[in-house]
């Protein structure tokens, strides 16, 4: 039976050392939420995380409606900043991955993809919010069998079955011998393992994150009671440097992300030889 994540809370907010109780360490109870709306137990509600993801959803399209809506020749400053944005996106991730010729009608899926991650990350750090959606291996999962299903699709479409049979088990004639060896590994790992580690590379990571700034924030209160003062101020010192890493950790997740999409997207236009 799962914990109630209010009675943790609860807990955690009345525990100081020295008070008779154990350090109420973080884990899985830290990940689950009561529901907002609806019932658990029925697996039809709506809880805080999806709300987070709801909400992140209309400040990026806001953003960009906002920024976009009446593009001007002078850009203004909001303007200039998603023109900066997306420009980052296409020239940097796309153009250089994919191609300039091939790759400008994947642009949109490729930035709606960075900037969508970049805000269910930011998440984690905004008070009140103060958790990274893409913590729940769910939403990772998501986006990761929406880029899997379009690099089959892509595959099919430029090279045919046979072609696609090729890229997918990485047939190439010159490994002689250790060839069928090599197109079962090629064939698992681009088939299975791939879009599990697409999908598991930035849970792990916002997981991992959410958990040590956890970790700080409740031992900074924990400590604050007599000669623990001491250090609770270091362990709060260590709560700012963590957030500060974990702002860099989120912007590179989203970028490693759409990296790897695109990876895969010129994967599956390339010729084979």
């Amino acid at each position: 039976m799962s914990a109630d994540p209010t009675q943790v809370l609860a807990f955690e907010t009345d525990c100081h050392i020295f008070d008779g109780c154990g350090f109420p360490a973080p884990g899985l109870h830290s990940f689950l939420f009561e529901p907002l709306w609806g019932d658990a137990d029925s697996n039809l509600y709506f809880n805080k995380p999806m709300l987070l993801a709801l909400l992140g959803s209309i400040i990026i399209v806001g953003f960009f409606w906002m920024a976009f809506g009446k593009p001007k020749v002078v850009p203004g400053k909001l303007q200039m900043v998603a023109e900066a944005g997306y420009d980052f996106i296409r020239r940097g991730v796309v153009y250089e991955t994919i191609g300039k010729r091939e790759g400008e009608k994947y642009v949109p899926l490729v930035v709606s993809l960075f900037f969508f991650i970049w805000m269910m990350n930011l998440w984690s750090i905004i008070p009140v919010a103060q958790f990274p959606v893409t913590s729940i291996i769910a939403y990772p999962a998501v986006l990761a069998v929406i880029v899997y299903i379009l690099w089959v699709s892509l595959t099919f479409k430029r090279h045919g079955f046979v072609g696609f049979f090729k890229n997918v088990t990485g047939y190439d004639k010159s490994l002689g011998a250790v060839l069928p060896l090599a197109m079962v590994i090629e064939f698992f790992s681009n088939l299975l393992v791939r879009p599990f580690t697409h999908a598991v590379r930035l849970f792990a990571n916002m997981f991992a994150g959410h958990t040590l700034l956890l970790l700080f924030t409740i031992a900074s209160w924990y400590l604050l009671n007599g000669i623990g003062i001491a250090y609770a101020g270091v362990s709060f010192i260590m709560t700012i440097v963590m957030t500060a890493f974990e702002l860099f950790i989120q912007a590179l997740q989203a970028y490693v992300f759409v990296l790897l999409t695109c990876t895969y997207i010129q994967g599956a236009l390339a010729e084979h030889h």
